[in-house]
């Protein structure tokens, strides 16, 4: 399955450069910071087709059409356009999400970084590839020496989960962190050395469905801020090289 979901990313992908920095309608889902814009429907209806066609029998979650729930093993948990905002906006990071599940558990994982042209991808147990070199996870065991990573929520003005003290806390302690507006992306980086831990609220299944699966193939790990075990309805995300959790956590525990 894994090479059709690249393909598929792939295409889904080329709706969205093609309709990059052009005119495109834009809706409001809710408030004026969460935006939807036409080239996330049509990358949307892309994917859906294509799982109609391949696979008719499997359910799936989208982020704008929802859940088909055909009562099958297999789920495909979809952001069509993860980073609809930069997209708008033009700033060129953003990103196509596919993650399939079976029986409840994430056994592939596809990102295509749509202006950059790379595909990430992972199957459970079998490693995380980047354009198909196998990525690993940063080996920086000392968080004043790390670059991080974070995303605020559409309500951020709210502060919730005390997002803007705990932003604040990893500014102070970190060499640098970053906020590139698609948490997608967010976790390819994580398991491609680039980034040695991610942390975020208030995210949903399908922003996290195959950035999870990336992270742990390329040897990080993804718990909830205490270091719990996570599931796709979590909406504590922290993401790292192993080697930084404990320090992140606690820094995310205090503030």
């Amino acid at each position: 399955m894994l090479p059709k979901i690249e393909q598929i990313a792939k295409e889904a992908g080329e709706i969205i450069r093609s309709g990059y920095r052009r005119d495109f309608g834009i809706e409001f889902k809710t408030g004026v910071n969460n935006l939807v814009t036409e080239i996330d429907k049509k990358s949307e209806e892309c994917i859906i087709n294509f799982i109609k066609k391949e696979f008719p029998t499997h359910s799936i979650l989208s982020e704008e059409s929802g859940s088909t729930d055909k009562n099958s093993d297999y789920v495909w948990i979809i952001d069509p356009l993860d980073g609809t905002t930069n997209f708008a906006h033009g700033f060129p990071i953003f990103s196509v999400s596919i993650g399939v599940q079976k029986n409840n558990e994430t056994i592939y994982g596809v990102v295509y970084d749509v202006m950059r042209d790379v595909i990430y991808s992972a199957e459970k147990n079998a490693g995380a590839f980047a354009n198909g070199r196998r990525m690993n996870v940063s080996r920086n065991d000392d968080l004043n020496k790390s670059l991080l990573v974070t995303g605020f929520p559409y309500n951020i003005k709210e502060n919730p989960n005390n997002a803007i003290e705990k932003f604040t806390a990893f500014l102070m302690v970190a060499r640098a962190v970053r906020r590139l507006g698609s948490a997608a992306i967010d976790f390819c980086y994580v398991a491609d050395g680039i980034f040695d831990g991610f942390w975020e609220v208030s995210l949903n299944p399908w922003d996290i469905a195959a950035g999870i699966l990336l992270v742990e193939e390329a040897g990080g790990i993804v718990t909830n801020f205490k270091g719990e075990p996570i599931t796709l309805s979590s909406k504590e995300i922290l993401a790292s090289n192993k080697l930084l959790h404990n320090q992140m956590i606690e820094i995310l525990q205090n503030n």
